[in-house]
């Protein structure tokens, strides 16, 4: 079972992110921290992710816009390196009250509930006008991300909020947004290997899941195919309203 479930989660998760862009991180992360400590979760999680961004950056790579990858990605990289740091010197100031549902404890803080409601809103609001983002918030939303990213590792629902916004075609935004998240993990994985306890992961564990999220990765490339770009904005808008509801509360 400390193989079956993560794998399971690891190839669906890896499958959604086909339709929404994210989603791997945040889905995998507390199923890894049911059965190893959370330090361990986080470094597995964070491998796991990254090298299935690295297979899905090869399969797609093609249909990537390279300005929105420069004018997003570059930010987001720098400032996923200063999130990083971040986090090792903040402490646990943050936590505005904590509660138990089913046994298991769940903590609200500052951090994630802002990031959960401007999740919301942003996506309330793209419903009610059809606007593209300017110029300067693809640098904007590059360092949001970024920073949120290397933070608390919850870059992905705001990466695909901005990019979902200025209305790519469903192969450029999966593409896109693959090399953008690659971008971020290449720079919060390395301050995460000067602080986090990489050396015990385990290594069958994260092979096993990084080959399940392939797996999820090759079926949702081939489901992409066959769905419609309208079909795709609308998933995103519905899914990011549910993974900010979920932030505030607490669950991811």
């Amino acid at each position: 079972m400390d193989y079956i479930i993560p794998c399971l989660v690891a190839c669906l998760a890896s499958l959604l992110t086909f339709f929404s862009g994210f989603g791997l991180g945040t889905l995998l992360t507390p199923v890894f921290a049911i059965f190893f400590p959370i330090d361990i979760a986080i470094a597995s999680t964070a491998l796991v992710h990254f090298f299935n961004n690295i297979f899905k950056f090869a399969i797609t790579a093609k249909h990537i816009n390279k300005r929105v990858l420069f004018e997003f990605g570059l930010p987001s990289f720098f400032a996923a390196t200063g999130g990083a740091f971040m986090l090792f010197f903040l402490a646990d100031t943050d936590v505005l009250f904590t509660y138990h549902l089913a046994h298991h404890e769940f903590e609200i803080t500052i951090m994630k509930s802002a990031i959960g409601v401007m999740i919301i809103l942003f996506s309330v609001l793209e419903n009610l006008k059809s606007k593209s983002i300017e110029k300067k918030s693809l640098f904007f939303g590059g360092l949001l991300s970024g920073f949120c990213g290397g933070l608390s590792g919850n870059q992905g629902a705001l990466r695909s909020m901005f990019l979902n916004s200025i209305q790519l075609k469903k192969e450029s935004y999966i593409a896109t947004g693959v090399a953008i998240a690659c971008f971020t993990d290449m720079a919060r994985l390395g301050v995460y290997y000067k602080t986090m306890s990489f050396a015990h992961t385990d290594t069958k564990l994260i092979a096993f899941a990084t080959m399940a999220a392939m797996i999820g990765a090759i079926i949702g490339k081939n489901l992409l195919s066959k769905t419609t770009d309208h079909f795709i904005n609308k998933f995103v808008q519905v899914f990011l309203i549910i993974m900010g509801t979920l932030l505030c509360f607490g669950w991811v």
